[in-house]
């Protein structure tokens, strides 16, 4: 049974998606999910990371327990940022905007996050803001000052239940027309915003202007699935305003419920603060990559904390990040080379139902994915137990990699390359480690430093270890 943390509810939920329980996960229609994306007014940082390799995890999760996706993350390319930097560079707001979601989606692809089946632009969906619009104004919920729309919030008696604000702190007439957040401010948000005489605006039936910032996602949504979703994902500093008044106007304007379940990841520290570019611990992928990180390792480290935990990000752990995934790496090159014939023995047999099991069951449970990774790497040790009794044969470690790639299919960190050539056989490297152990146990380290250097410039680590001497290509 999946099970999510609802923060309507504040508790743990089994996930029904489409609200009507079923027999079994085929039975479900496909589960409806929207994660905000990026404003694409500059480059998305380490912190963004988090929250989009989240979402990429719980959809890796549901298909993996065999639910069909359809997922959405909008492009938010109209707001009071991205207007601001397409005129300091005077530019067009698409040129601005395209150039950064351009590289938005080259990140993405560095991480292995997966394609989403929808890239909604909030440019693009005009036609879905003015039918809500229209819809509220009617229940008279919408009031005009100058060109712009508010929404009425001393009007909607249901406002507050997902942030829990005090509707009666509502000081009426109040409004917020600025795209920023404000903790705990109430007050009226905008639908519609007039536009300067030189900023871009577009029509709609109550007049000309662009988007307010909230109003974005409520359209784009509606566009895509028409009816309730599934689950909204977000960072916290979401739930209020920015999904407070999704809800509002979405719930009002089609007198149903607008979402099932919500998501909310928490916030990024790094160096145990907030990211700022005057502290010197802002960073953005580019920038890691130029320091000489993989990419591989930004993915692991970011996703190794569960999503509603605030998760302290350093240097020192990004670099220690290579060890872990190294000690999979040997595991999964030994069942590479693997020869001999053989059935599956009961051991390797076991421990890879265990691992299949301990592993959905964890990530089950909320999203428990540092529980799964440490499942993860208790059969890494046992496997490597089993291995120095007797190394695998070819069915055994084919079962073996079977499991690592279902387990990848969530996790998209472990590497399945092929054996690199070396001139070399590995009859060869292993009569060299004979001759080297030899050379050491007669305490000749001259020549056992002499074949650990001959082989390595061949291409050939050798990794010694209590249980014996291991060689891998590099």
């Amino acid at each position: 049974m999946v099970k999510f943390y609802n923060t309507m509810s504040r508790k743990l939920e089994e996930f029904i998606p489409g609200g009507v329980k079923k027999d079994s996960i085929d039975e479900y229609p496909p589960v409806s999910i929207y994660s905000c994306g990026p404003t694409v007014y500059g480059l998305a940082h380490i912190g963004n990371f988090r929250t989009f390799l989240f979402n990429d995890i719980l959809r890796r999760f549901l298909k993996f327990r065999g639910f069909t996706v359809n997922h959405s993350m909008n492009i938010t390319d109209v707001d009071d940022k991205t207007i601001k930097g397409a005129a300091a560079e005077g530019i067009s707001l698409k040129e601005y905007t395209t150039r950064f979601t351009d590289i938005f989606f080259e990140d993405l692809k560095k991480l292995n996050i997966e394609d989403f089946e929808h890239y909604p632009r909030a440019t693009e969906s005009i036609d879905s803001m003015n039918d809500i619009i229209n819809r509220l104004n009617s229940k008279d919920l919408v009031y005009r000052d100058g060109n712009s729309l508010y929404f009425s919030i001393s009007k909607y008696d249901k406002y507050g239940k997902l942030s829990r604000i005090d509707p009666d702190a509502i000081k009426s007439g109040t409004r917020y027309d600025t795209d920023e957040y404000h903790k705990d401010d109430i007050r009226d948000f905008a639908l519609w915003k007039e536009v300067e005489p030189d900023e871009q605006g577009w029509d709609i039936d109550m007049g000309h202007g662009r988007p307010g910032w909230h109003i974005e996602c409520s359209a784009m949504i509606r566009k895509i699935y028409n009816s309730t979703i599934d689950i909204h994902t977000g960072g916290v500093d979401l739930v209020f305003p920015h999904h407070e008044n999704e809800i509002a106007q979405s719930e009002a304007a089609y007198d149903e419920p607008f979402v099932r379940y919500w998501l909310h990841a928490e916030h990024l520290l790094v160096d145990n603060s907030k990211m700022s570019k005057s502290k010197g611990n802002f960073f953005t992928l580019n920038d890691l990559l130029e320091k000489g990180y993989p990419a591989r390792s930004v993915r692991y480290l970011l996703m190794t904390a569960h999503y509603r935990k605030q998760f302290n990000f350093t240097l020192e752990n990004l670099e220690n990040a290579e060890q872990p995934l190294s000690r999979i790496d040997n595991i999964v090159e030994l069942c590479l080379r693997s020869k001999k014939t053989g059935p599956v023995r009961p051991a390797v047999k076991d421990r890879i139902s265990s691992l299949l099991d301990e592993f959905t069951t964890s990530l089950n449970h909320d999203l428990n994915i540092s529980g799964a990774i440490g499942h993860l790497f208790e059969a890494v040790t046992d496997f490597n137990k089993i291995y120095n009794e007797d190394s695998f044969s070819k069915e055994e470690a084919e079962s073996v990699i079977e499991v690592f790639k279902k387990i990848d299919t969530v996790l998209g960190f472990i590497f399945f390359k092929e054996k690199k050539s070396s001139q070399l056989s590995d009859e060869e490297i292993e009569t060299y480690i004979s001759r080297r152990n030899s050379a050491k146990s007669e305490k000749k380290w001259d020549e056992a430093d002499s074949i650990r250097d001959l082989l390595l410039d061949k291409g050939i680590v050798l990794e010694d270890s209590k249980d014996g001497t291991r060689w891998k290509m590099v």
